[in-house]
C-alpha cells in the first residue's frame, strides 16, 4: 500500500470519529438555547419578575457559552469542576425566580451525564431532580403527578444520551488511536522494506563487483603481467633465438588474454549485441528461427526510435527470444511478426504468429521451456523488473500477440 493511501485512511477516520460528537454537541447547545428561550417566555407571558427572569437568562446563557469556548479544545470538551459548579449554581437561583427554569433540567441532565463519572453523574442528577421537584413546591404550594413524572422521565433520557454519548466519544477516540497505529506501522514496514530492496540491490552490487574483480585479476591482469615480463626479457636477450620465443609467448598470451576479456564482456551482455544493434540482433534470430523451423517471419522496424537503453535492448531480446522458442514448440504457426516501435516513453515489442492459440493463464504456453528458456511468467517477470511488462492476447483457433512494453529511460523511471 502507497503512503498517500494509509493518510487518506488516517484523514477519513479521524472525521467519522468526531462526526457523531460533534452533531450531539450542537444538539445539546440547541437544546439548552430552546429550553432556556422557552421558560424566559413562559415567565414574560405572567408578567411577573421579568426584569430578574431576564437577568438570570442572560447570566445562565453567557456562562454556559463561556464555558464551552473556553474549554473546548480540537474535538474534545472537558469541563472544570468550578464551571459546572456555578452553572448549577446560577440554575438554583434561577429556581426562586420562577419555576418556569425548571426547564433547563434537561440540558443540566445532559452535561452531568457526559462530564461526571458514573456515580457522581447519578448523585447530582439526584440533586437536580430534587430541585425540579422543590421549585414548583416554593411558587405554587403543591406538587402534582405530571411535576413529578415529567422531570423523572426526562431526566433519566437526558442522562442515558449522555452516557451513550460519552461512550461513543471514547469508542471514537480508541478507534482513531488504533487507526494512527496502524498507519504507523504500515510506514515503518515501508521504511523496512525499502531499506531492504537497498540492501539487496547494494549486496548483489557488491557480490558482481568482486565476481569481476576476481575474473579480471585471475585471467587477463596475470596475462598482461606476463606479457610485460616476456617484453623484458626479449628486450633484454642477446640471443635472437630466446627474443624470437618470447615473441611468439607474448603472441600467445595476447591472444588469450584477448579471448578472457571476449567471454567475460560475453558474460554481461547476450553476444547478439556486441557488434550489433537491437534490430540487427532481432533479424539474426528471425532468420535463425525461420532456417530452423521453416516458419515465415516478417520484422518491422519504426523509424527513427529512440537510443535504447542496454538493459532495455537485452530484455526485449531475450523476450523476443522465449517467445519464438514457445512459437516453435507449441504454436504450429506458419508466419511470424515481430514490430518494434515506441509509444510515448515506452517501447514497445509485438510479436505475433497465426498458429493454434490457447487460453490465456493456462496451457503449455504458460509453463517454462525447456533447456533454460523463459515461458510467458519468466518474460513479465523479467519486463516488470525494468518497469514495464507484458500483455497477452490469444485465444484458441486465432493466434497469439504479445506486446512486450519498457520505459524507454530505465533509469530515470528508477530514481
Amino acid at each position: 500500500m502507497s503512503t498517500a493511501e494509509p493518510h487518506g485512511l488516517e484523514t477519513r477516520n479521524q472525521q467519522h470519529a468526531f462526526a457523531s460528537p460533534s452533531v450531539l454537541r450542537w444538539g445539546q447547545h440547541l437544546v439548552t438555547a430552546i429550553l432556556l428561550a422557552i421558560a424566559l417566555l413562559r415567565q414574560l407571558a405572567t408578567q411577573d419578575a421579568a426584569l430578574p427572569a431576564i437577568l438570570v437568562s442572560v447570566l445562565f446563557a453567557g456562562w454556559y457559552s463561556a464555558g464551552f469556548i473556553a474549554h473546548s479544545k480540537a474535538g474534545a470538551f472537558a469541563v472544570r469542576a468550578w464551571w459546572l459548579a456555578l452553572l448549577l449554581g446560577i440554575w438554583v437561583a434561577s429556581l426562586f425566580v420562577s419555576a418556569e427554569f425548571m426547564w433547563l433540567a434537561f440540558s443540566l441532565w445532559l452535561l452531568l451525564g457526559h462530564q461526571l463519572p458514573f456515580l457522581l453523574s447519578i448523585l447530582w442528577s439526584v440533586v437536580v431532580y430534587a430541585f425540579t421537584l422543590l421549585a414548583p413546591y416554593l411558587h405554587h404550594g403543591r406538587l402534582s403527578i405530571a411535576a413529578i413524572a415529567g422531570p423523572l422521565v426526562g431526566g433519566l433520557f437526558a442522562w442515558g444520551i449522555s452516557r451513550g454519548y460519552l461512550h461513543m466519544e471514547r469508542d471514537a477516540q480508541v478507534r482513531t488511536s488504533l487507526v494512527n497505529s496502524l498507519v504507523r506501522a504500515q510506514h515503518e514496514m515501508a521504511d523496512l522494506q525499502e531499506e531492504l530492496a537497498r540492501s539487496q540491490h547494494e549486496a548483489g552490487i557488491a557480490t558482481e563487483r568482486t565476481r569481476l574483480a576476481r575474473e579480471i585479476h585471475d585471467t587477463v591482469a596475470q596475462q598482461l603481467s606476463s606479457i610485460g615480463l616476456h617484453a623484458k626479457a626479449a628486450e633484454a636477450s642477446k640471443e635472437p633465438d630466446a627474443a624470437e620465443k618470447a615473441l611468439v609467448r607474448i603472441d600467445e598470451l595476447s591472444g588469450q588474454a584477448l579471448t578472457d576479456l571476449r567471454r567475460i564482456i560475453a558474460a554481461l551482455a547476450p553476444a547478439e549485441l556486441d557488434s550489433q544493434a537491437l534490430a540487427g540482433a532481432l533479424n539474426r534470430i528471425l532468420e535463425n528461427f525461420e532456417a530452423d523451423s521453416n516458419v515465415g517471419t516478417r520484422l518491422d522496424i519504426e523509424p527513427g526510435l529512440p537510443a535504447l537503453e542496454p538493459s532495455v535492448q537485452i530484455a526485449l531480446l531475450r523476450t523476443a527470444q522465449s517467445a519464438l522458442s514457445n512459437v516453435l514448440r507449441h504454436a504450429h504457426a506458419s508466419v511470424v511478426a515481430i514490430s518494434l516501435s515506441s509509444s510515448g516513453d515506452e517501447v514497445r515489442l509485438d510479436i505475433v504468429d497465426d498458429g493454434v492459440g490457447f487460453t490465456p493463464n493456462s496451457g503449455p504456453a504458460q509453463t517454462s521451456t525447456e533447456a533454460g528458456g523463459f515461458g510467458l511468467k519468466a518474460m513479465n517477470q523479467r519486463l516488470r523488473e525494468l518497469g514495464g511488462g507484458l500483455d497477452i492476447e490469444s485465444s484458441p483457433g486465432e493466434g497469439t500477440a504479445l506486446c512486450a512494453h519498457l520505459p524507454i529511460n530505465v533509469a530515470k523511471d528508477k530514481s
